[in-house]
């Protein structure tokens, strides 16, 4: 650090201590005011002071940066002061006062450092943008947690056949009464001529018949139905089995069809094995042990509403009754209640189609059942889909094989649902 003297201009002094500068009156008491404030000046310059009082790195400054005068060496003290007051006690050793105002010049190393060490650093642009990116992923955590429970009906406000006023109530009073539809699956036992594989060999027939005759979906459902509910009040020989088969048949073709098939139509596709006595003999006895009670709930209502609640495609429909027929044929599957049947082949259709666990809450919510309440059936399900195309019967396969309903039997079985079990038993 250089400092001009006054009497010679060209001469310069070198002062001892390049670290800070002293202003007491041990070394300038004998300098005039004027020759302090140029060497006050000076070393301004030299040490990189800014003119508003605040310490920032060595820089060259303007040419026309103004000299320090008593009123600004004062101001420089005051606000340097409000800095001291802030931050943390530093090292006196850099320090002194002068009778020009109480001015501490101290390192501008050791001044950053205590300055970082106070104040804390403000946070970047990129910072802050993670930290929004957090909370949104945090909001979004929160609204997957809470799934919404759509509206089904909403669509159907304005349409008089989907009643939407009063669906809720007939579901309700459906779930009630479906207890009376359901069958023993130990029936069989009281059977002393037929048996489950007859049974199965009778119900894959009727679904080529009622594939044929292009009947209405709920025809098949109400078939097997009255099928099972007649066997299990009355006992049937061996030759009669498919005479019960084509009366029930028949009985739910008036029930549900606008253009019933004739007695004469039965007649030929047995090929002749009854005559017309035998059927309508057969008929009355039928109605007579069920108690002309035939409106009762099939799989298939329950379907419709389920479906619906699955916003379902053509794939999803038609995958869902390959699997809920697969059903009808097999006895064991006798012991679920029709409406858990129903979600078992929605839940195992979607599974099968998306390649994972699929049972969104309003599934759950117009089903009333959970997804841990369908593993069991999903996975008899599975199974049924892994041998449908295997042994003498393949009525519902070789029926879903077809473009009419989209081959959808090719479709790989839900293999990961019987993983899963496994793992979890």
């Amino acid at each position: 650090m250089d400092v001009f003297d006054e009497n010679n201009p060209n001469i310069m002094a070198k002062p001892t201590n390049l670290q800070g500068v002293e202003m007491g009156a041990k070394k300038f008491g004998q300098v005039s005011n004027r020759r302090a404030l140029n060497v006050l000046n000076q070393n301004l310059v030299k040490r990189g002071l800014s003119e508003n009082g605040g310490i920032c790195e060595k820089k060259q400054l303007n040419p026309g940066h103004r000299p320090v005068t008593r009123k600004f060496a004062a101001q420089l003290s005051s606000t340097h002061q409000n800095y001291t007051q802030e931050s943390k006690k530093l090292k006196p050793s850099v320090s002194s006062t002068n009778g020009f105002g109480d001015c501490i010049f101290i390192d501008v190393e050791q001044n950053n450092k205590a300055a970082d060490e106070d104040h804390p650093v403000p946070m970047s642009l990129e910072q802050t943008e993670q930290l929004v990116d957090e909370m949104e992923v945090e909001m979004e955590d929160i609204i997957e947690e809470e799934p919404v429970v759509v509206d089904i009906d909403g669509c159907d406000a304005k349409n008089p056949l989907a009643v939407v006023e009063y669906v809720e109530d007939l579901y309700n009073y459906y779930r009630k009464i479906e207890n009376f539809s359901c069958i023993s699956q130990n029936y069989m036992a009281q059977q002393s001529d037929i048996n489950e594989k007859m049974r199965a060999i009778l119900i894959d027939w009727l679904i080529e018949v009622h594939d044929k005759f292009d009947l209405m979906k709920e025809t098949l459902f109400l078939t097997i139905n009255l099928i099972d509910r007649f066997l299990s009040k009355q006992s049937v020989v061996r030759k009669k089995l498919q005479l019960v088969g084509l009366v029930a048949m028949l009985l739910a073709c008036k029930y549900e069809e606008v253009s019933v098939p004739i007695v004469g139509d039965l007649i030929l596709i047995s090929d002749k094995a009854y005559n017309r006595t035998e059927i309508l003999e057969m008929e009355k006895l039928m109605l007579d042990k069920l108690q002309f009670n035939i409106s009762l709930p099939t799989p298939y209502v329950f379907m419709q509403r389920f479906l619906k609640a699955a916003q379902f495609d053509k794939k999803l429909e038609l995958l869902s009754f390959f699997f809920i027929e697969l059903t009808l044929v097999e006895y064991e599957m006798l012991k679920f209640p029709p409406s858990l049947l129903a979600a078992a082949a929605i839940y195992t259709a979607q599974c099968t189609l998306y390649g994972s666990k699929q049972w969104s809450r309003t599934c759950e919510w117009h089903s009333n059942y959970s997804e841990d309440k369908l593993i069991e059936c999903s996975r008899l399900m599975v199974g049924l889909h892994q041998k449908a195309g295997t042994g003498k019967v393949t009525g519902v396969y070789r029926k879903y094989n077809t473009s009419k309903f989209g081959y959808t039997s090719k479709y790989e079985a839900a293999n990961f649902l019987l993983e899963i079990t496994e793992e979890a038993t």
